[in-house]
């Protein structure tokens, strides 16, 4: 069997699923996931390899009406990658296409619309991916792939948190990559760095754990990663968590700092995973006034543009 590889992007709005799919994909923890609206921030490549393709998955910040400049930096990452892939992976949450459609309302608002609309403009190969397939009925997902047929004739219902359909969405990618080498080891996962992804891993719990405007003001900066010790199978990390505000301070760390050691043991626990080794993590709260709009950070952060 010829082998396959290529890039596919991973694109849809805020909280479908993009990073919990690309998580299960790559069978690692790499892009961080919580129950909130735009997790994501950044482009975080992740590879999914199997005997017979590699496929090199980009996971994008959601598309969504971007009303600041932090946000629509964050939406020209996810432009910007459309341009360089071989094929895109549109996820759609399912449960509110069923509600749609219950309704006689049209099946895509307007956002959805705009979304569809810069997708079909790249002319290269759609595969949606009808996310959450667990919490309808199947005789309520059936209408939904026939409304959505005329989009693409690749769709593909599944779970990422359970893992279901993961099968099938193999298969269909691997129908539209191109008959190639891979691009990288077959027993890499990612190009992004560990402080990368610990970063993630810590802002993850900061936005799992914080109410109203508190986990879109935040940002995780690595000031030291020790790893002196590895291979005693120690790690010791300094980590600086970015507010905006005094009142956002005290949220994050809480009555009597139980919040940030809340986050600090959750976060330890998955890193140490990560790292296969024992980790001390050490977590500083610090106001940086309106860091969403300084250029210096938004740079750091790779939001620049």
């Amino acid at each position: 069997m010829s082998f396959r590889s290529g890039t596919v992007a991973l694109i849809g709005r805020p909280n479908a699923g993009k990073s919990s799919l690309l998580n299960a994909l790559v069978g690692e923890r790499i892009a961080a996931v919580s129950s909130r609206p735009q997790t994501t921030r950044n482009r975080v490549l992740g590879l999914w390899n199997a005997e017979d393709m590699q496929v090199v998955l980009l996971d994008t910040p959601g598309l969504h009406d971007a009303w600041t400049v932090f946000n629509q930096r964050m939406v020209a990452v996810s432009e910007g990658v459309l341009d360089e892939v071989e094929a895109i992976c549109w996820i759609l949450d399912i449960e509110p296409l069923v509600a749609a459609l219950a309704k006689g309302a049209p099946i895509l608002d307007a956002q959805l619309i705009t979304v569809r609309d810069r997708v079909l403009a790249r002319g290269v190969p759609l595969l949606l991916v009808l996310n959450k397939i667990d919490r309808v009925q199947k005789e309520q997902a059936l209408p939904v792939i026939a409304a959505l047929a005329e989009l693409s004739p690749l769709i593909v219902p599944l779970s990422a948190k359970k893992g279901t359909g993961l099968d099938a969405l193999a298969k269909a990618i691997r129908r539209v990559l191109p008959v190639q080498p891979g691009l990288y080891p077959q027993d890499q996962l990612t190009t992004e760095t560990e402080r990368f992804i610990v970063a993630e891993l810590i802002r993850e719990r900061v936005m799992e754990h914080t109410e109203q405007e508190v986990p879109y003001a935040t940002a995780v900066d690595i000031e030291r990663f020790d790893e002196s010790s590895r291979e005693a199978g120690k790690v010791h990390i300094h980590a600086k968590i970015l507010v905006e505000k005094e009142s956002q301070k005290a949220i994050v760390i809480g009555q009597g700092g139980k919040m940030i050691k809340r986050i600090g043991t959750e976060a330890r626990k998955t890193i140490a995973g990560l790292l296969g080794c024992q980790v001390r993590l050490d977590l500083f709260v610090v106001v940086e006034r309106d860091w969403t709009r300084n250029p210096r950070l938004l740079r750091e952060l790779g939001l620049d543009g």
